[in-house]
């Protein structure tokens, strides 16, 4: 549903809804198991639509009827076959009413022991008693549906179930609470106010204020513009957040990357011996620091070779050079620079990088032809993958170059989806060319054509325009019983 916006007759400002292929609420009884498979103590199984409770008082037997239990009560009782009455289980079962739960629809609960013989009989139970098997996501869909959450919040839920660490936790859950809804309603609020205005401006020319209604949209224009700018700069760390940075440890042969990536792992993540070429592919491993996933990649070492297998891993590395959200590059402290070194430092210097002089522990040779010093000294981290001094430093600093020094709080808001990216863009783009209209002299309604369209980018980020194509391909992602 799509809101538009416009003056009645006596001057007041009015909203009205318009419907854009939008996707409809189903009416059928859906079901799934809402908890992990595998061995538990509890498990529970959601069952939710219009009739759900009728559903589910068919194979619950207790000493209170669900349609009579308060609300939100736990009910104890036992879910029996609908053909044999053969008790399945001794369950726990909540109702929750309409509107006030999950769905926006009533809901049942059945909260079952969380071996999987007994949750496959008692879903297979419900679903013969009249539900349906839930498709992936269709819970929170229908909580988008039934105006329980916006569509940036609904996505938020994928983004909570599979945060890695407490910062994309903390991201995906201010989100879901509705900050970055917050901050867009607040956009469309200024850019509605100013269409209004123009809307006089049309109607009532008389009054010759079209003067003011073009400052009124270049201040518009600017605050919203300011906005969007700021949660676009949000977005690169945002993203890193929520899916990892790929961190490429690379360097010649022997400087000692493999026994990086097992001093950052803090375990013998990758074999390492004197012998040059022993890594010919990558070798990965996941750490985190201060919240954020490092997806750390050991690559071969790069050096000229004939033999066409390391050559391979050699062509592999030189790729992550380009494309890892974060490079180490590790020289040998304890010898000079070589070829390979001052080549691999040209290669990275438009790159995010981090330089690691490593072996510390032995005597320093590391000489060069001022290349180190022409570095920005905060780039360089000096370490001992063998005794571990330094390696703490490190990771501290890759933290402080993906997160530009500051920490993901629990009010954070940041962009962290290519959809609300895109969206974004293009709503900067029209306010672009609003300011393009007045500026060159084009009539306020011109502009008003760009305006409207830059409200409503901005509500396609909120889903007011989502039609059954786009929430399909969202709520796929999702996994069953959410």
């Amino acid at each position: 549903m799509a809101w538009r916006g416009g003056l009645s007759e006596d001057g007041r400002l009015v909203l009205f809804a318009e419907v854009i292929g939008m996707a409809t609420v189903a009416e059928d009884v859906i079901a799934a198991v809402g908890t992990a498979p595998g061995e538990a103590g509890i498990a529970v199984i959601r069952v939710s639509g219009p009739g759900c409770v009728q559903v589910v008082e068919q194979i619950f037997r207790g000493r209170q009827s669900l349609k009579d239990a308060p609300s939100h009560r736990m009910v104890y009782g036992a879910v029996v076959d609908p053909d044999t009455a053969e008790v399945l289980d001794e369950v726990l079962v909540v109702r929750m009413q309409a509107p006030r739960s999950y769905t926006g629809e009533d809901v049942v609960e059945i909260h079952t022991h969380g071996g999987s013989a007994v949750v496959g009989r008692v879903l297979n139970a419900v679903v013969r008693a009249g539900a349906r098997p839930a498709e992936p996501g269709e819970f929170t869909k229908r909580a988008f549906l039934n105006g329980r959450l916006d569509l940036s919040q609904a996505e938020a839920v994928i983004d909570l179930i599979r945060s890695k660490t407490d910062a994309a936790r903390r991201l995906a859950l201010e989100q879901l609470k509705g900050g970055l809804s917050a901050r867009v309603k607040q956009m469309r609020e200024i850019l509605l106010d100013v269409m209004a205005q123009i809307e006089v401006t049309i109607d009532y020319p008389e009054h010759d204020v079209e003067d003011v209604t073009i400052e009124q949209i270049r201040e518009a224009v600017d605050q919203v513009r300011e906005q969007i700018d700021e949660l676009l700069a949000s977005s690169r760390v945002g993203r890193l957040v929520r899916e990892g940075v790929r961190t490429a440890i690379v360097g010649r042969p022997n400087v000692g990357k493999s026994s990086l990536l097992n001093a950052l792992a803090g375990r013998e993540r990758a074999i390492v011996t004197a012998i040059p070429g022993t890594t010919r592919d990558v070798v990965d491993e996941w750490i985190h620091v201060r919240g954020v996933a490092f997806q750390i990649l050991d690559t071969a070492g790069i050096r000229t070779t004939e033999d066409e297998v390391e050559r391979i891993g050699v062509d592999r590395s030189l790729k992550w050079v380009e494309e890892a959200d974060l490079v180490l590059c590790v020289l040998d402290g304890s010898s000079p620079l070589e070829k390979e070194d001052l080549e691999l430092l040209e290669r990275i210097k438009d790159r995010p990088f981090l330089l690691v002089v490593n072996k510390i522990d032995l005597p320093q040779r590391l000489t060069g032809d001022g290349r180190l010093e022409e570095l920005p000294q905060h780039r360089i981290v000096r370490v001992s993958a063998r005794t571990g001094d330094g390696v703490q430093e490190l990771a501290d600093r890759m933290a402080r170059v993906v997160l530009g020094g500051e920490g993901v709080s629990a009010s954070s808001c940041m962009v962290t989806n290519m959809r609300h990216m895109a969206l974004l863009k293009e709503a900067r783009e029209d306010l672009d060319a609003a300011e393009r209209a007045v500026s060159e002299g084009w009539t306020v309604d011109v502009a008003a054509v760009d305006l409207r369209a830059a409200w409503e980018h901005l509500g396609d980020i909120l889903g007011e325009r989502a039609g059954e194509e786009l929430l399909n391909r969202i709520f796929s992602q999702f996994c069953l019983g959410k």
